[in-house]
């Protein structure tokens, strides 16, 4: 079993907001194969707490416009390694010291990593 669309779009729409907030390196895995609890793995970091929060806000905001309201918010409190439960997508925003103490790149390297796209980028604004 592999990742559905829906769990890649909602990766891809958290990643953009991510980056729009000034997020580092995202990666996504393709954890379905290992887990049953979800399909992809999200990981960014954020060199301080105000920026985790602030990266956090912002995927949360984002994904909230595209009707996708996240199940469970942990680690909120200290801004170190908050995650957001999505269902089908879970996200992992690090504090670029967690990040680097953890290594959930390391951990996850035998799952397929995922494609989310020119994040550099900023989308084009739709045709009214």
């Amino acid at each position: 079993m592999t990742a559905t669309e829906q769990a890649l779009d909602i990766a891809r729409i958290a990643a953009r907001a991510a980056v729009d907030k000034k997020a580092l390196d995202p990666v996504a895995f393709d954890v379905s194969e290992r887990l049953a609890i979800t399909d992809i793995f999200l990981i960014v970091a954020a060199t301080n707490e105000r920026q985790v929060g602030a990266v956090v806000d912002g995927i949360e905001e984002a994904l909230l416009k595209a009707g996708v309201k996240a199940v469970r918010r942990e680690g909120d409190r200290e801004k170190r390694w908050v995650l957001l439960d999505f269902l089908d997508v879970v996200v992992h925003v690090q504090h670029t010291e967690e990040r680097a103490l953890y290594a959930l790149e390391r951990l996850w390297k035998d799952c397929p990593r995922l494609d989310l796209g020119n994040l550099d980028v900023a989308p084009e604004p739709a045709a009214e």
